[in-house]
């Protein structure tokens, strides 16, 4: 098969949860592009409504869900699953993009801020796909990516509440894959470094704060600790992303696929 050919996706309903960032809204691009219908989820509706009116130059209404939720709530997540099968039919594909940076050393960060950050970027994704494993299993088909980080492979300095959740997703990701494919559900992990979103470069901002330089300075040094000297791109985690959904990855179960400029190489 074409790998991203107009029909690769063709009629298969994903969602996207944190769909109003950089690298939900690029995977979002990709999939009505490859002839898929998505349900988009955020917090923020104005961005929301934003990034349908940009899908509309590649894929009719009818194909885009757009649903506000708060992810850490059962309840929003239990009517963003029923709102979103009502809306677009069965659910093929689900992309836990939702989550949060945040923390620093541990005589910084407060029980409150760990378990903030464990409630986005693990509970709440960990949550949401027990629920919508349950309608996967009904079709014996189906596909979940977790978008996890560099920083669930590997820990670095005052990191370790983020580190800690992007390590506990990656756990999941592995256990849970082992029982999913038994249903003919396949289960991933993709594993950014520092990616060129807003997000991202607060991170560098926050890193450069600490460090006592310019953003400029902090920038230039972690690209030189990049082999390949550049920033990872949204677009290449959403490619990453929509490949691991599509028909040409059966048999990648279970992984944890870096993109790291080089940096991380096990």
């Amino acid at each position: 098969m074409s790998v991203f050919s107009v029909d690769a996706l063709e009629n298969r309903h994903i969602i996207i949860t944190g769909a109003s960032g950089g690298i939900g809204s690029e995977t979002a691009r990709a999939i009505v592009m490859m002839g898929g219908k998505v349900t988009l989820t955020a917090r923020d509706t104005k961005k929301l409504d934003m990034l349908k009116q940009e899908l509309l130059e590649f894929t009719p209404s009818e194909n885009i869900y757009l649903h506000t939720a708060d992810l850490t709530s059962e309840l929003n997540q239990r009517e963003l699953v029923e709102h979103a099968e009502a809306q677009l039919g069965p659910i093929y594909g689900l992309v836990n993009c939702a989550g949060i940076a945040g923390g620093g050393i541990l005589e910084n960060t407060s029980k409150e801020e760990i378990e903030y950050i464990m409630e986005l970027n693990y509970t709440a994704a960990v949550m949401l796909t027990k629920l919508v494993y349950q309608h996967m299993k009904e079709h014996q088909r189906g596909v979940v990516v977790n978008v996890s980080s560099l920083s669930g492979l590997r820990g670095t300095y005052g990191n370790t509440a983020y580190a800690g959740s992007k390590f506990a997703l990656i756990g999941f990701t592995h256990s849970f894959a082992l029982e999913a494919i038994e249903h003919g559900v396949r289960v991933n992990s993709v594993c950014p470094g520092y990616v060129n979103t807003q997000m991202g470069i607060r991170a560098i901002e926050k890193r450069a704060e600490r460090n006592g330089i310019s953003f400029e300075e902090q920038l230039e040094m972690i690209k030189n600790e990049y082999p390949s000297r550049k920033l990872v791109e949204p677009d290449e985690v959403a490619n990453t992303i929509v490949y691991l959904i599509t028909d040409a990855a059966p048999n990648i179960i279970g992984e944890s696929v870096k993109i790291s400029g080089g940096t991380v190489l096990r």
